[in-house]
C-alpha cells in the first residue's frame, strides 16, 4: 500500500520506518527542510534502538523517502497518518494547531478518496475538528470528495517502540467506516499473522483509550513512589514490598518501580491533558490530579536527600550525576528527573559533573554553557573531583560499576541513586554510603 506519513518526529518515523519494513511504500514528510536533508542522507535524528537500520535499508529499497512537498504528500498515499507533536498549552490541554494544520493541507490538495488517521495523541473530539478542518478546505475549493476520519493511536515505548511496533499487544482503530477499517486490517495485516491484535471501536473510545492507558501506567508509577515515601517514615524496604504486591497477578511487576519521577513525551503530558478535559466537562479528575502532583514533588526527592546529607549547604559542592535521559536506551529528556536535579542543585550553589550514553548531544542543545554544568565523556570522568554521585537514570551501564573506584574518587563515598539500582548491604561492603528511594529508615530525608 501506498502510504503518507505527516511528522518525522518519534512516532511519525518509528511508523513510517517499520510500514515499509514490511513492504509498505511510504512517504514521510516534513516541513522541516534541515531535517528532512538528514535523513534523506541518513542520518536519524532521534536515538532509537533498531531505528537506524530499518531508515537505511527500506530507503535504498525504494519504499521508505522523504519530502517537504505537502502536495506531493498528499498525493502518494490513499492512508494520510497525521503523527505531528501535540505539546502542553499553558492550561495543560493539548495544542493541535500541528494536527490541524496538516489536515486543513489534506483537504486542500486530495483529489480522491483519503482515509486521515490520528496517529498523534489527540484529546477526546479531535475525529471532529480533523474531519471539520478537511471539509473546510474542500468547500472552499467547492469539491464534494469522500473522505474518512480514524483514530489510530500509538503504544510505543520509547527505547522499545521497534518491537512495540512489529510485536503490538493491540492496535486501536476508530472508526465507524467499513471502507476504511477494511484499509487499515490491509495495513496492519503482517503484525497479525499470529492473532488478530486489532480492536476496533468508535473514534471518541480510541482517543480516550490512550489517555487512559499512560495515565493509569503513571498512577501506578506514583502509587509507588508515595508507598516508598511512606516506607522511608516507617523504617520498611519499598523493594520488598514491590516483590510482595508484584506477586499478585491482578497487580503484576510492570510500572511498580519507585524512583525519582517519571518523564518523557507521553505520561506528564497526557496525564495533564486528560485531566484538563476533565475540567473541560465539569469533572473533578482527583485521582488525575494526585498523580500529577505526586510526580512533581517526586522529582525533587533526590535533591532533598543531597540538600540533607550537606545540612542545607550545596555551595561550592560538586555532583557527579550519571543519567540524563528520562530513561534508558533514547535520548530523549523531555520533562527527565535530571533537569529538576540539576536546576535543583545549581538554584543552590553546586554544579554537575554529567554524563549519559546517548543524552549528551540533547542536554549540550537544551542548555548550552550552563554555568555549573561539565559533561564528561565516560561516568568515570564524571567522579573526578566530585563531593558525590547521584544517579538519575537506570542505564545498564551503570548496573555493575567499580564501587572502589567510585569511593576513591569521590571526596566522600556517598551516593544517592533515583532508581534503587543496588543493594544497600552491598554498597555498604564497600565502605560507602547509600541513600535510595524507600530503602528503611536511614533513607528517610537523607538521614
Amino acid at each position: 500500500m501506498k502510504i503518507t506519513i505527516f511528522g518525522t518526529g518519534y512516532v511519525g518515523l518509528v511508523t513510517g520506518a517499520c510500514l515499509a519494513d514490511v513492504g509498505h511504500h511510504v512517504l514521510c514528510m516534513d516541513v522541516d527542510q534541515a531535517k528532512i536533508e538528514k535523513l534523506k542522507n541518513g542520518q536519524i535524528p532521534i536515538y532509537e534502538p533498531g531505528l537506524e537500520s530499518i531508515v537505511r535499508h527500506t530507503v535504498e529499497a525504494g519504499r521508505l523517502a522523504f519530502t517537504t512537498d505537502t502536495e506531493e504528500a498528499v498525493a502518494h498515499g490513499v492512508l494520510q497518518f497525521i503523527a505531528v507533536g501535540t505539546p502542553p498549552d499553558e492550561d495543560g490541554s493539548a495544542d493541535l494547531q500541528y494536527v490541524t494544520a496538516v489536515a486543513k493541507s489534506i483537504g486542500q490538495y486530495m483529489d480522491d478518496y483519503k482515509v486521515v488517521v490520528d496517529k498523534s495523541t489527540v484529546p477526546v473530539g479531535t475525529g471532529d475538528k480533523v474531519r471539520d478542518a478537511v471539509r473546510s478546505q474542500l468547500d472552499k475549493r467547492g469539491l464534494e470528495l469522500e473522505f474518512d476520519v480514524v483514530s489510530n493511536p500509538e503504544f510505543l515505548k520509547e527505547g522499545a517502540a521497534i518491537n512495540d511496533f512489529m510485536k503490538p499487544d493491540r492496535i486501536i482503530v476508530g472508526t465507524d467506516s467499513e471502507r476504511a477499517m477494511e484499509l487499515l486490517h490491509e495495513v496492519y495485516y503482517p503484525f497479525n499473522r499470529s492473532h488478530d491484535r486489532m480492536i476496533f471501536m468508535d473514534i471518541r473510545s480510541a482517543e480516550l483509550t490512550k489517555y487512559a492507558a499512560n495515565s493509569m501506567l503513571a498512577t501506578k508509577i506514583s502509587f509507588m513512589n508515595e508507598i516508598a515515601n511512606l516506607a522511608e517514615r516507617l523504617g520498611a524496604d519499598i523493594e520488598n514490598v514491590r516483590r510482595g504486591i508484584g506477586s499478585d497477578p491482578r497487580i503484576g511487576y510492570h510500572f511498580i518501580y519507585p524512583g525519582c519521577g517519571y518523564g518523557g513525551s507521553c505520561f506528564p503530558k497526557d496525564v495533564q491533558a486528560l485531566a484538563r478535559t476533565a475540567r473541560d466537562c465539569d469533572y473533578d479528575s482527583r485521582l488525575l490530579n494526585a498523580v500529577e502532583a505526586v510526580n512533581s514533588a517526586q522529582k525533587h526527592v533526590l535533591f532533598d536527600k543531597i540538600s540533607h546529607y550537606f545540612n542545607s549547604d550545596l555551595r561550592g559542592k560538586v555532583i557527579a550525576l550519571w543519567g540524563l535521559a528520562f530513561k534508558p536506551n533514547t535520548d530523549d529528556m523531555r520533562e527527565a528527573a535530571s533537569r529538576t536535579l540539576m536546576q535543583d542543585l545549581w538554584n543552590a550553589g553546586a554544579s554537575v559533573q554529567a554524563f549519559d550514553p546517548e543524552a549528551m548531544e540533547e542536554t549540550q542543545r537544551i542548555f548550552g554553557d550552563q554555568p555549573g554544568l561539565t559533561l564528561c565523556g565516560t561516568k568515570e570522568q564524571a567522579l573526578k573531583g566530585a563531593d558525590v554521585l547521584a544517579i538519575c537514570t537506570e542505564w545498564k551501564e551503570f548496573r555493575s560499576p567499580d564501587f572502589e573506584a567510585i569511593a576513591a574518587a569521590l571526596k566522600e563515598p556517598a551516593v544517592f541513586d533515583g532508581r534503587n539500582l543496588y543493594e544497600p548491604e552491598m554498597l555498604e561492603r564497600h565502605g560507602m554510603i547509600y541513600y535510595a528511594i524507600g530503602r528503611g529508615r536511614n533513607q528517610f530525608h537523607g538521614a
